[in-house]
């Protein structure tokens, strides 16, 4: 694609590196045939290549966004499926990452756009004040139906009807391996699935330390920075990744970390990115250091040999999250180590295809993510599984919200073919009460 930025916004090392996806793009359009809002909308302007027209005409002419551009931005679901589909290798994360960011700075948005926004960056990023908010939207849910605004109800219906209590395992600490230690490894515990389904982490510390690992929940360490990154709030999102580079280069400083483990891959596909983020400030060098070693759960049991298991009797239909398969290239990791514990693993029809979660995209664009569930659900429930499983607390929610199959981590379901509890979803699904995978906290 030709771009014609002048020199002076080329000094600009955010328009630079604009410029360089920019022209990398041959405007061929595959990218269309996977985009999920394409898929939905049928409008050019909601698919990669519109948006990267728009973005181009944007920023090339430095001017502020108009609604019309911020509209078809904002339904970008960030699935990144077209980073997997594209044959010329076109960053369009890092493209759209800084459209948003450019937005947030240029753009008045509406007031009910604004409020919202500012809450879900005050609240979901907290695991203290989401749970509180939780806890208040369950005395709110029966009236979700009477809400005038589409987002207020769908941020209603999507509450939980328990919220587990906390998980000491998620304090700063360290959990000795069991027998002779293979590896250090710190965990990231997150933030919303902190409050949302502790079960992840507890069967993740079992997991890891049974299989030879010491586990490191470190010192200062949080929220990715994922949630406020993606609404463009760069000063915020920053802020809370700084802290997390801070707290495990001072492990790796100290003790020393053969990785960084998280068990949310939308925060992985983040923090695997943090180089790039920081490229330019002072933590660049740290930040480099702590996306070399950052790894996925599944990557990780990949490297340990998780031990074989016998035939489970178990039909477990694996739900691909876009932020594993298509931000981090992971596509076959989960569903190897499911196989080789003893499940028989299936895939629904167009995997590839995102669920309609994507962080806060179901709560800020309900009618859109409704439709992607509803699909993706159908296309599960096809395969007539015993169990879901999947690699990221969004995606868990939103499927668990629409089917009455249980819905379960890998991790969960890897604890316990290997000694661990049986996943609390399915007992709760053999007392009759399948659902939202949200229950109690089952403590290492």
């Amino acid at each position: 694609m030709k771009t014609e930025f002048t020199p002076e916004q080329l000094a600009d090392p955010k328009i630079a590196r604009a410029n360089e996806i920019l022209r990398s793009c041959v405007h061929c359009g595959f990218c269309t045939a996977t985009c999920p809002t394409y898929q939905v909308l049928g409008d050019e302007l909601d698919s990669p290549r519109g948006r990267i027209y728009l973005i181009k005409d944007m920023l090339e002419n430095d001017r502020v966004p108009d609604e019309k551009t911020v509209r078809h931005i904002d339904r970008c679901l960030s699935c990144l499926a077209c980073m997997t589909t594209c044959p010329s290798g076109v960053h369009y994360m890092h493209l759209v990452d800084q459209a948003r960011e450019y937005i947030e700075e240029r753009y008045q948005r509406p007031l009910g756009d604004r409020v919202l926004r500012w809450i879900l960056a005050r609240i979901l990023p907290y695991p203290t004040r989401f749970r509180v908010a939780l806890l208040g939207a369950r005395v709110g849910r029966p009236f979700a139906r009477l809400m005038p605004d589409a987002r207020l109800r769908a941020m209603l219906e999507m509450a939980p009807k328990q919220v587990p209590p906390v998980s000491r395992n998620d304090d700063p600490q360290t959990f000795p391996a069991q027998g002779a230690r293979k590896k250090r490894v710190a965990l990231m515990t997150g933030c919303a699935q902190r409050a949302l389904n502790t079960d992840i982490n507890d069967a993740t510390i079992r997991l890891l330390t049974r299989l030879g690992c010491e586990v490191v929940v470190a010192e200062g360490a949080g929220c990715c920075g994922a949630l406020t990154h993606h609404m463009g709030k760069t000063e915020e999102s920053h802020a809370t990744a700084a802290k997390n580079i801070r707290a495990w280069a001072r492990e790796m400083n100290g003790e020393g970390l053969d990785a960084i483990v998280i068990n949310t891959s939308g925060c992985g596909t983040t923090v695997k990115d943090y180089g790039h983020m920081f490229r330019h400030e002072a933590l660049a060098d740290d930040a480099a250091r702590v996306s070399e070693i950052a790894v996925d759960v599944s990557e990780l049991l990949m490297q340990i040999d998780l031990p074989e298991g016998e035939e489970k009797g178990l039909t477990i239909a694996y739900h691909a999250a876009c932020s594993l398969q298509h931000g981090q290239q992971i596509k076959t990791f989960p569903k190897d180590l499911l196989k080789r514990a003893g499940f028989k693993v299936v895939e629904p029809a167009d995997s590839h295809l995102c669920c309609g979660s994507a962080g806060t995209y179901n709560l800020m664009q309900p009618e859109i993510s409704k439709q992607l569930k509803d699909r993706k659900v159908r296309t599960l429930e096809a395969k007539r599984p015993d169990v879901i499983a999947a690699g990221n607390i969004g995606c868990m929610m939103q499927i668990g919200s629409g089917t009455g199959i249980p819905v379960v981590h890998t991790v969960e379901l890897l604890d316990w073919a290997t000694g661990g509890p049986q996943p609390p979803a399915l007992a709760q699904a053999e007392n009759g009460m399948a659902g939202v995978p949200i229950l109690r906290a089952s403590r290492s």
